[in-house]
């Protein structure tokens, strides 16, 4: 039998109601239709497109691999695109330019992105810019004393950069002070997840060393951070930035935590990162911190923030 191409039409708004049902759809294809070749995503009428959306495609990619099927996204406009690109969404899909075969020639419909009041506030913003100006040259200073310690301490290089999520699902490289042996993540299978859920943490991880433990206890491994604060990659607030493989994990409600930008610290690492170890009460404190964000908000957390760094509680993230 020929491998047959499904049309998705993606609706208008794009966002967790409507991605359960193209899930619930395309799950009852792929059971019924073994043959399915292709699939393509006609994006000509979207104009709002939410972290649920982008997480949902990410996930796609993989079964969608799995079972040999070829994913293209149609009729993107440009904003649209850049969007889904900055998201990685480009790496799984073969994506084509916008068409007027919908709206027109005369026709210019705008993608409408849903954005956060926190994404786009100027002082939020300079807030940051401040704060991460203060921390880099805090960190200047502390630089050459804390690579000499990491470097005596374990071999390898000072500083540690992985690929994280951030707002609308965007890709980017956060950077931290070396905390943990250089083949950690080779060895993160042979350490117990303490948290139920998506993300991953042990308190007595024993991939980290002997200056990475005083480095966490400190939080002087995240001072590395303010690097992706001062490029607005991350906010001195935010949600956790998780990895691809968390991500990876997420369902549509989960994914409503990357509606804002990833932050050094907010409400889990403040009100409960030693006590909160169920993923799900972790996303309902970064949702509760959206409802209630405003810049007095994001002060108060800083605040607490420092408090709770000098109470020698901190921990990693």
């Amino acid at each position: 039998m020929a491998s047959t191409i499904q049309l998705i039409e993606v609706p208008q708004s794009f966002c967790q109601q409507e991605v359960a049902f193209i899930q619930s759809q395309l799950a009852e294809w792929f059971e019924a239709e073994a043959q399915v070749g292709r699939l393509v995503f006609d994006f000509a009428k979207t104009r709002v497109l939410d972290s649920a959306a982008i997480v949902y495609l990410r996930q796609l990619s993989q079964q969608a691999k799995d079972k040999g099927v070829e994913l293209l996204g149609w009729s993107l406009r440009p904003q649209l695109k850049q969007v889904l690109t900055l998201a990685g969404i480009d790496q799984y899909f073969t994506f084509t330019e916008t068409t007027n075969q919908v709206f027109g020639d005369n026709v210019d419909v705008a993608f409408d992105q849903q954005v956060h009041p926190s994404v786009i506030s100027k002082g939020k913003r300079l807030l940051d810019i401040v704060g991460a100006l203060v921390g880099l040259t805090i960190t200047s200073v502390l630089f050459i004393p804390l690579a000499i310690a990491i470097k005596l301490d374990s071999p390898g290089p000072v500083l540690f950069s992985q690929t994280r999520c951030g707002y609308k699902g965007q890709q980017f490289k956060i950077w931290k002070f070396r905390s943990m042996v250089t083949n950690a993540e080779a060895l993160k299978h042979q350490v117990e997840n303490e948290i139920d859920g998506a993300f991953f943490k042990n308190t007595n991880d024993p991939r980290i060393t002997k200056v990475g433990k005083f480095l966490r206890k400190t939080s002087l491994d995240e001072f590395a951070q303010f690097w992706n604060v001062l490029i607005g990659e991350m906010s001195l607030v935010g949600t956790r930035p998780p990895t691809l493989d968390e991500v990876a994990q997420y369902n549509s409600h989960q994914s409503n935590r990357l509606e804002v930008k990833p932050g050094l610290t907010g409400e889990w690492q403040v009100n409960g990162r030693s006590t909160v170890l169920n993923f799900d009460q972790v996303v309902e404190m970064d949702l509760n911190y959206q409802k209630r964000w405003s810049l007095g908000y994001d002060i108060k957390l800083i605040l607490k923030t420092i408090q709770v760094v000098f109470s020698k509680r901190s921990g990693a993230c």
